[in-house]
């Protein structure tokens, strides 16, 4: 059990809930399995919490804290963890992340998918995302999350509405599939932690949207929640066409990063989140993207999941708040609460 040792002897007992999930709901981890965790010393408690919830399953584990591994950033994972990593049935990913990083990262993913790893990815994870969407009943967020696919999935259009301002239209295809990311991780795919959200790539998409929650990435941490200055964007055939905000510095930033490659400012992904234990924003991408209500993002639209034919190098999310939505001609949710 290399570097259990480095986690803290003792944690908050309030993580323990969400660490349960994590371990027995979500990863459903086995006697009979093992286990790689992956952390850092800024979530090192988040790791004792999951560590002790391991312990109770009796499945072999190692940790491994990336500081004992030479100072960070890591620009390739250490080759003692992605070892470790190929002979893991469960993995979590529970790290604060460091810009030039990504490449590590991605080393992992290459493990991960070729071994059907059944991966918990908690880039990020903070306590208070601990005690708010990882404390979901993830069966439930799975039973909205299946309902709502269903329902997608024989649907031509999806009308999002809401007070201030958004009217837009997003039209789907047969050709572009609908993906469930429910926080049930399988082996045939991992998944972040916390989840609860379905997701296509739009046929086409046309309206207004107003960004009145979170922009994701680094936009998140300089500017926050939007709803006092939010960004409203005009699409027309799935494009960017024109954007407006009274934080000029956020609305030239937002449009730059949409003239990166040519497809930049497509939106790629059309999302509804599902994780019924988010009931507000609270500045942070990895929970704000669960929360319920339509969520778009500008650029790469995962062709490898949705079956798009194009790419971008680039990935922008957009979170409203308050929707009212008809798919078809069907309303299944008003002022951000789901009908179903």
């Amino acid at each position: 059990m290399p570097h259990a040792a480095s986690l803290p002897t003792e944690f908050d007992p309030a993580l323990s809930r969400g660490a349960a999930n994590a371990i027995h709901v979500c990863l459903r981890l086995k006697s009979y399995e093992r286990m790689t965790l992956i952390t850092d010393r800024a979530s090192a408690e988040i790791a004792a919490a999951l560590v002790a919830e391991v312990e109770k399953t009796g499945a072999a584990y190692n940790v491994f804290l990336l500081e004992e591994y030479g100072p960070r950033p890591h620009r390739d994972l250490p080759a003692t963890i992605l070892e470790d990593l190929a002979h893991a049935n469960v993995s979590i990913y529970a790290c604060l992340a460091q810009d030039g990083e990504l490449p590590a990262r991605l080393q992992m993913m290459e493990v991960v998918t070729p071994h059907h790893i059944r991966h918990g990815h908690m880039v990020n994870i903070n306590k208070q995302i601990m005690l708010e969407g990882m404390v979901a009943d993830f069966q439930l967020v799975d039973r909205l999350s299946q309902t709502l696919i269903e329902k997608c999935r024989g649907a031509r259009r999806m009308t999002c509405r809401t007070d201030t301002g958004t009217d837009y239209v997003a039209e789907f295809s047969p050709a572009l599939q609908w993906v469930k990311a429910s926080g049930l991780i399988t082996p045939e795919k991992w998944g972040h932690l916390p989840d609860g959200k379905i997701f296509t790539s739009p046929f086409n998409s046309h309206g207004r949207y107003v960004v009145d929650g979170i922009i994701g990435g680094s936009f998140c941490q300089k500017y926050g929640d939007l709803r006092a200055t939010p960004l409203t964007l005009d699409i027309q055939d799935n494009r960017l066409a024109g954007l407006a905000c009274a934080n000029q510095e956020l609305r030239k930033e937002f449009e730059a990063c949409c003239a990166a490659d040519e497809n930049s400012a497509r939106v790629g992904e059309f999302a509804l989140g599902t994780n019924l234990a988010c009931t507000r924003l609270i500045g942070h991408p990895l929970q704000d993207g669960k929360f319920p209500g339509v969520h778009l993002a500008f650029g790469h639209p995962c062709p490898e999941q949705t079956g798009q034919t194009w790419r971008s190098a680039t990935r922008l999310g957009c979170v409203g708040r308050d929707f009212d939505l008809w798919l078809d001609d069907e309303q299944i949710m008003a002022k951000g609460n789901y009908l179903l």
